[in-house]
């Protein structure tokens, strides 16, 4: 009785307007600032940097604008200048002067990571310093490992470029790497990387593990940069399959249970949904890459006047954060430091 004389008494829309529901802030700029959820720092982000033994000045990567290929002598102001801008991070892949279907150039003690290493540390000790560890660069063939052809076929051999990788990894040690990054996807690499880096002293050295890394069309512009396109077949025979998430979370277990302290996946914007889920399931620190492919898209667009490159860089990067990343590895990175600061 209660309820109809209350709804006869009262016209509906006054009923609508006693019902409690949420309000929705009309907030204003600082307001939106103070109650916002994911908040971006220059110390989320890794700057990924390129060094050539084969340059004597820099080189613009034409499919990435605004990023350069670096000769050595400029490598370590390059790295200073980071750090000045607040970075605390880089991230180094090398191109050699030459290479080998044994990829020599990526273990060698004079090699151009260790180089470029040496040169970094003399000059900002402070910035932690991450290599890739991986063969590609440095294989004539542009494979990830030593391969073995069969008649059409090809195969990747997984073991022996294992212990290829740990030689990488324990001289990139040797020469001053913080972190380093094992990027092939070869089975058991973290394993043997953490357990001789162990044996020989450098048990410091922290392993970021390219643990869910995805066969994707997005990294067409980085082989441009890193001079490592496969001069046969693909890669899909060790990266991971884009359709297949319990599969990359497996992986990812194996890495952590394999001594990994990072994890990583990659690329970023297509597999947010399994950054969210490495993070949640996991809890260990997570990075994310948002790679080439994903940068030129929107530096084309920005090109072309479709897009705000500042405002359109800020919502990707806080969508990594909000979505697990603890690090995420952009070659915006410079830009972002300046445009947090700002």
């Amino acid at each position: 009785m209660l309820a109809t004389h209350f709804c006869t008494a009262y016209p509906c829309f006054l009923v609508r307007r006693l019902v409690h529901r949420p309000r929705r802030l009309r907030r204003s700029p600082a307001l939106r600032n103070l109650v916002r959820e994911t908040q971006l720092s220059v110390h989320d982000f890794v700057l990924p940097l390129f060094v050539s033994e084969k340059l004597d000045e820099r080189r613009p990567i034409g499919s990435m604008p605004g990023a350069f290929q670096l000769p050595l002598k400029q490598i370590a102001d390059q790295a200073s200048r980071a750090r000045d801008l607040g970075l605390q991070a880089v991230l180094l892949f090398g191109i050699p002067q030459n290479k080998d279907e044994q990829a020599s150039g990526a273990y060698s003690e004079n090699g151009v990571i260790q180089k470029a290493l040496r040169s970094i540390k003399s000059k900002c000790s402070d910035l932690v310093t991450i290599t890739d560890v991986c063969l590609c660069e440095y294989m004539s063939h542009g494979h990830c490992g030593v391969t073995r052809i069969d008649g059409d076929h090809f195969h990747v051999l997984n073991d022996e470029s294992v212990e290829l990788l740990v030689k990488t990894a324990l001289s990139h040690a040797a020469a001053g790497a913080d972190m380093v990054a094992p990027s092939d996807m070869m089975d058991g690499r973290i394993g043997a990387i953490r357990e001789a880096l162990d044996a020989e002293g450098f048990d410091q050295t922290g392993i970021i593990s390219y643990a869910a890394k995805f066969a994707s069309s997005f990294y067409g512009p980085f082989r441009e940069a890193a001079e490592s396109p496969p001069q046969f077949g693909d890669r899909r025979s060790y990266q991971m399959d884009f359709g297949n998430a319990n599969e990359a979370l497996r992986e990812v277990a194996l890495d952590i249970d394999e001594g990994a302290d990072i994890v990583m996946v990659k690329p970023a914007l297509p597999y947010l949904d399994l950054l969210w889920r490495v993070r949640e399931r996991f809890g260990k620190p997570t990075a994310v890459y948002h790679v080439s492919g994903e940068y030129a898209m929107v530096k084309s667009a920005v090109e072309k006047g479709l897009l705000d490159e500042r405002a359109t860089v800020l919502e990707i990067m806080t969508a990594l954060k909000r979505a697990g990343a603890d690090v995420i590895v952009t070659y915006w990175a410079r830009e972002l430091a300046k445009w947090l600061r700002d």
